[in-house]
């Protein structure tokens, strides 16, 4: 059985004191995805789960995780699944779902077999995965741009125009906690959440990709009265602890992914700070 990268859970007191070695060794997972395999990294924040599936050659099955101490990997977990990839598919326990590029699919708690294939190994697809501990078993159920709830937000003159695709929240299906979505931003805007926020309910991880050669996005987290950055290349990720506020501004425009798990559903639940009060 596999045993996967942790994370722990940082204090914001210790998060103060980090220099940028330290704050990328906690906070960035670097490796999202590998050739024929499925790659998890285990935090300690909600016990969320960040990771990939990239089938090539062959399909690549979702196994447990020596963390988990459990019989199969959902055996207490949900999972949610968006493909960035060319087009792939997903079985789960039998039942087969095509899921196109910017499709997502919900799996619930309970499916044993869950497998990933592509169409195509020269396109292959990209299943970005995130997994919360799950109290009760809903059902599988595929999501894309037409089923999603769709937010227009920002403008041109403030560089954040973008479309915030919301593909698992509970106005589009149910879920124990795990919340997904996809904003995408129009070309000439950078900023992404702005203004920026915390909600203390409820962690957040960023997946950042689409992001051109030789660009980057520069992602800030901390209390607004004391912020740090990461550098963040394409296909990475960031983990937003609770305290933490989270935004980015990118050398160009690129998508990103956004998953939540906490206590609440309420995607307005937020905290906002004011870009001329943040430090």
């Amino acid at each position: 059985m596999k045993k996967i990268e942790e994370r722990f859970a940082v204090h914001v007191d210790d998060y103060k004191s980090y220099d940028t070695e330290k704050l990328r060794k906690h906070f960035l997972i670097e490796t999202i995805f590998a050739a024929d395999d499925v790659l998890f990294t285990y935090t300690h924040y909600e016990r969320l789960m960040v990771g990939g599936a990239m089938p090539i050659q062959t399909a690549v099955k979702l196994e447990t995780v020596e963390q988990l101490k459990s019989e199969y990997f959902l055996q207490r977990r949900e999972l949610g699944a968006i493909n960035i990839g060319g087009s792939g598919k997903i079985s789960v326990d039998g039942e087969v779902f095509n899921i196109d590029t910017k499709e997502a699919l919900y799996i619930g708690r309970g499916a044993k077999d869950v497998i990933f294939t592509s169409d195509d190994s020269s396109n292959p697809a990209k299943f970005y995965l995130n997994s919360t501990p799950a109290h009760c078993t809903y059902p599988t159920k595929k999501v894309n741009k037409e089923n999603s709830k769709v937010l227009h937000m920002g403008a041109g003159d403030t560089c954040n125009e973008r479309d915030i695709y919301q593909l698992m929240i509970s106005t589009v299906l149910d879920t124990c906690q795990l919340q997904m979505g996809m904003t995408e931003l129009k070309p000439g805007s950078i900023w992404n959440t702005m203004p920026m926020h915390t909600h203390s309910r409820r962690m957040e991880a960023y997946f950042y990709f689409n992001i051109p050669d030789t660009h980057a996005v520069c992602h800030f987290m901390g209390p607004a009265e004391e912020t740090r950055h990461i550098w963040v290349g394409n296909e990475q990720a960031v983990v937003s602890p609770p305290w933490s506020m989270h935004s980015g501004v990118g050398t160009a425009n690129y998508t990103f992914i956004w998953g939540m798990a906490g206590e609440n559903h309420d995607y307005t639940d937020m905290d906002f700070h004011k870009p001329s009060e943040v430090k």
